[in-house]
């Protein structure tokens, strides 16, 4: 067989093998596995009605609802922002409503939180409060003002109802280069901060910057006095005056001396002259632009004071006590305070908001927008030597030895009219302290009569 014939009998021998190979068959592609569906995240919408009209007051409220949000997916909040008044005036009917907010910001006291508790309107946070530890959080004097008997009829005590995240205090703003140039230091006792007054007034100073257009003002200056005198007992007699528990009354002797007092500082001229035709606003803008060495106010002027042309001179300290390291309760107060309405469908949800509201996170952004937050604050936090770090340290101290005293104008529903006038009569000697307490007396007694006939 030449070379040409063998090549082509195995070429064709090859062929017919091949052809006896079964084929093989083509992979085919696998098939996916049908797609398991995502299950759909059920969108849970949280209502929340509060009353931070202040820009940078809502913009912590706003930060910290996009980081709730972001911690809780499916979670919607929607806010409605009211103004104080406008709360007072619509919060038992939104709350009475089955679509009504989740959570809401109550005023304390009777007309308030006491009437939408009698009504059983406000879900009982002391369960919540314990399960959260809120009670760490804020001194035994606050969860009273936050606390109702089950009927709410009793103010002061039985269950808590609502949890204010903010805090504020009255005591002395003061010049530290006025104080430095007259050899003056923060006073330990109430004699010291009298001889204060004095030595002020002789340099030629106004010791204390004042206006009572208002009436109001006087209210927090006669407290503070109020305070130092009751000392110690302050707690007990102060909580069953403002709690209404008919055991005590104003017609007792240290209300006639803070009066007295009060009509002696009138005479000493250590108020700005005039100061019964002086609004408050005008007060405080005096003060600010240098005139006067201490100004007896609220933590709600820190930020206008720190910004103003003396900020950087600025500092604050508490009314001292009668003696050194003695007791005295210190004109204070919260922010009005988140409630749970009672048929809300997300109680436990509306408790995990609340309890964000009183986070580390949320006291954080508050020191930023130099508002004191109610819980104790790390002091390191601060920017030591500043205005707003005699707060902070003043409100920890007050938080921490349940020093935190009450707004006289509380005690009833007709007491803030009743005290503002008399108040004004007092400081222009018009009415002796005898006749100013009778005056307060006959409101109260009014009121208890009134309460007891319910």
């Amino acid at each position: 067989m030449n070379a040409v014939l063998r090549v082509t009998s195995i070429l064709a021998l090859l062929a017919v093998l091949t052809a006896c190979v079964p084929p093989t068959p083509i992979a085919r592609e696998a098939e996916a596995p049908p797609a398991t569906p995502t299950p759909a995240v059920e969108v849970v919408t949280l209502q929340i009605w509060d009353i931070w009209t202040a820009e940078t007051d809502s913009q912590v409220i706003e930060t910290l609802h996009q980081e709730f949000e972001a911690a809780h997916p499916g979670v919607k909040i929607n806010r409605v922002v009211k103004a104080f008044e406008d709360m007072k005036a619509t919060a038992k009917l939104a709350l009475s409503s089955p679509d009504g907010p989740d959570v809401a910001q109550i005023n304390q006291g009777e007309p308030d939180m006491g009437a939408l508790v009698k009504a059983g309107l406000l879900v009982n946070l002391t369960p919540l409060a314990e399960q959260y530890g809120w009670f760490e959080k804020i001194s035994p004097g606050i969860v009273a003002r936050n606390s109702f008997t089950a009927d709410g009829k009793v103010f002061g005590e039985g269950n808590l109802y609502g949890m204010p995240p903010t805090a504020e205090l009255v005591g002395v703003y003061y010049r530290k280069d006025i104080f430095a140039e007259l050899g003056l230091s923060i006073p330990k006792t109430f004699a010291e901060f009298e001889a204060i007054l004095e030595t002020l007034k002789g340099a030629g100073h106004v010791p204390i910057t004042f206006g009572n257009l208002d009436g109001w003002p006087a209210v927090h200056t006669y407290g503070e006095i109020q305070n130092v005198l009751l000392g110690a007992e302050g707690r007990q007699y102060l909580d069953d005056l403002i709690y209404a528990r008919g055991n005590v009354g104003w017609d007792v002797p240290v209300n006639v001396a803070a009066a007295a007092k009060l009509q002696e500082w009138v005479k000493q001229g250590y108020f700005t002259p005039g100061f019964e035709g002086i609004s408050y606003d005008d007060s405080w803008s005096l003060f600010n632009n240098g005139q006067g060495a201490m100004m007896l106010t609220g933590s709600w002027m820190s930020s206008t004071f720190a910004a103003g042309p003396y900020g950087d001179k600025m500092g604050f300290f508490l009314v001292p006590p009668e003696t050194e390291g003695g007791r005295k309760l210190s004109i204070g107060g919260t922010s009005t305070a988140y409630a749970i309405r009672v048929g809300s469908p997300h109680v436990d949800l509306a408790a995990q908001y609340i309890d964000w509201m009183m986070s580390d996170r949320a006291a954080e952004l508050w020191l930023q927008n130099k508002t004191v937050p109610v819980q104790p604050v790390d002091p390191a936090l601060v920017a030591p030597g500043t205005l707003f770090a005699d707060l902070v340290s003043a409100w920890n101290f007050m938080n921490e030895t349940d020093a935190v005293g009450h707004y006289l104008d509380w005690a009833t529903p007709t007491f803030y009219d009743t005290i503002t006038a008399a108040l004004q009569e007092l400081l222009a000697l018009r009415i002796t302290p005898e006749e100013f307490v009778q005056k307060l007396q006959a409101d109260y007694a009014a009121f208890l009569e009134e309460k007891a006939s319910r």
